[in-house]
């Protein structure tokens, strides 16, 4: 095990992998000698080149296109976006030929492109630069979407997306690349898409998140704790595929459902949650489902107004409170 930083796993990962298969290359805007907004690729470019740690121009839909047909020709992509708020600007070459190619060929075209980008709060970076947008690539068909919350997580579960076949969009938060964890020294390390993963056990209520509010939900999770509240924390690691059995099992336990996200409330991936879970496991549920999201307001550069648009620790607490009719 080596202890180190979310961002330096990234780093890791990509490093490895580009030393095992000389087809995987990293392109993106500012990647070579900067090594990206957050350094995740820095120096890379010493070691392979500037051939395959790649600059490209500041045109979001030049980067997933070139991606797109890099894959389509036996390559393996690593496509870096500066934040995912501007993935719409190449949002035909993504939703339209990145998710689509494979099904559109009958399955017998490959398409192994990672489309890796940071999002979300805690830096200040307001409106256009702070979203959190991970459910919308959840409801395309055609691409599997990793959102890993510990520094363990980014390494295997980017070295899953970069040997995957299909494409991935890869989900890091800007707030966890500082944050430091234990990663397994193997370069075979990898964590299976699909797969939850249970961060506290408990008996009393059932709390489905992803990457920043996983921390958040431990700590309200302890605040829980001292009322004589056993909270269960569960981060599915990926929202496509997404584990509902784990989900399932866990509300068949507790008895009841808090799906908690930094993504806006109205249409977010937890009201999906509530959804699937509600139907496999409404016979074991003793309180409505409760779903917690951004509220319906562009993200301020005001750190307090930025905080007081996101859910806070409190606001996760009652709601597990309120699913025990306290």
């Amino acid at each position: 095990m080596a202890n180190m930083t979310y961002a330096q796993a990234v780093r890791k990962v990509i490093q490895e992998e580009m030393r095992r298969d000389d087809k995987v290359f990293v392109m993106g805007e500012d990647v070579e000698k900067l090594g990206g907004v957050f350094g995740t690729t820095r120096d890379l470019y010493k070691e392979f080149g500037t051939d395959r740690i790649r600059n490209t121009p500041i045109s979001e839909s030049a980067i997933v296109g070139a991606a797109v047909g890099a894959a389509s020709a036996g390559m393996r992509p690593v496509a870096e976006l500066m934040y995912w708020d501007f993935a719409f600007v190449a949002a035909d070459q993504i939703f339209n030929q990145m998710c689509k190619t494979r099904y559109v060929f009958g399955g017998n075209a490959k398409l192994p492109i990672v489309l890796r980008s940071q999002q979300g709060t805690g830096r200040g970076n307001a409106a256009t630069h702070s979203q959190s947008l991970e459910t919308i690539f959840m409801h395309i068909p055609g691409v599997k979407v990793a959102c890993p919350s510990t520094p363990a997580e980014a390494a295997g579960l980017l070295r899953t997306a970069i040997r995957d076949d299909n494409p991935v969009c890869f989900f890091e938060h800007k707030a966890l690349y500082i944050t430091k964890g234990e990663v397994p020294d193997d370069p075979e390390f990898m964590i299976p898409f699909g797969k939850a993963d249970i961060k506290r056990e408990g008996t009393d209520v059932t709390i489905v998140t992803n990457l920043l509010y996983v921390s958040r939900a431990l700590e309200a999770a302890e605040e829980l704790a001292k009322e004589g509240i056993s909270a269960e924390v569960i981060d599915p690691r990926t929202l496509v595929p997404f584990d509902y059995d784990t989900v399932t099992e866990s509300v068949k336990k507790t008895g009841r459902l808090v799906v908690v996200h930094e993504a806006h409330q109205n249409c977010g991936w937890g009201a999906q949650v509530v959804a699937e879970v509600s139907k496999r496991a409404f016979r074991y549920l003793d309180a409505a489902p409760i779903h917690l999201g951004a509220k319906p307001c562009p993200l301020p550069f005001n750190p307090g107004l930025e905080a007081a648009v996101i859910p806070s620790v409190k606001e996760i607490v009652d709601a597990c409170k309120a699913t025990m009719y306290r």
